[in-house]
C-alpha cells in the first residue's frame, strides 16, 4: 500500500523539476541549431590550431546543457572541462551581470567582494575563453574554448567561432 502512495507523491515532484528546468531556457524560443554549433566550434578549433594551440571547444545551450563538445587534435584531457565550464559561466552568469564573455565575468568577480562566493558555484569558471551566442539581445548559447596558453587566446578563438555564424544568427532573428 505504501508503495502505491509513494509513487503518487513522487509524480508532482517530476513536474516541478521539469518546470524549473524550462524556466532557464531562452524566453523567445530561439535556439542554436546543431549545425551552427558545429560550425562555430570547428571554426574556433581551426583558429586556435592556426596559431599552434591544441584546444577543445564546447557549446552549451541557454539552460547550460552541453550541446556539443569537440576535442581538437592533440588537445589534452583537461581542456574539455575548461571549455565547458567557461561556456556554462557565460550562459548562466551573462544574463545576470549583463556580460557576453567569460573574461568580463572574470573581471567582475575580481573586483566584487562576493566574487569568491560566485566563483565557488558548481561549474563556474572565472576565466577568459568563452563568448555568448546571441540572437538580438538574448543569449541562446555560448561557445567556450580551453587549451591555449592563456584564456585571452582561447577567447579570441571563441570569438572567431561565433563570428563565423553571425549571418546565420541574423536569419534566426528574423524568423
Amino acid at each position: 500500500m505504501l508503495g502505491r502512495y509513494s509513487f503518487l507523491v513522487g509524480v508532482p515532484c517530476v513536474f516541478v523539476a521539469f518546470a524549473a528546468a524550462n524556466a532557464q531556457v531562452a524566453e523567445s524560443g530561439k535556439f542554436l541549431p546543431l549545425a551552427l554549433a558545429e560550425k562555430a566550434a570547428n571554426t574556433a578549433i581551426a583558429s586556435c590550431e592556426h596559431n599552434g594551440y591544441a584546444v577543445t571547444a564546447a557549446v552549451v545551450d541557454a539552460s547550460g546543457l552541453l550541446k556539443l563538445q569537440a576535442k581538437g587534435d592533440h588537445s589534452t584531457v583537461h581542456t574539455a572541462a575548461s571549455a565547458f565550464r567557461k561556456a556554462y559561466t557565460v550562459v548562466t552568469m551573462g544574463p545576470i551581470f549583463r556580460l557576453d564573455t567569460s573574461s568580463a565575468f572574470a573581471a567582475a568577480v575580481a573586483k566584487n567582494p562576493s566574487g569568491p562566493a560566485l566563483s565557488s558555484l558548481p561549474d563556474i569558471a572565472p576565466l577568459p575563453g568563452a563568448v555568448a551566442i546571441k540572437v538580438g539581445d538574448e543569449i541562446i548559447a555560448a561557445l567556450g574554448v580551453g587549451g591555449s596558453p592563456g584564456g585571452e587566446k582561447d577567447e579570441a578563438c571563441a570569438q572567431a567561432g561565433v563570428a563565423s555564424i553571425q549571418n546565420d544568427l541574423r536569419n534566426l532573428a528574423s524568423k
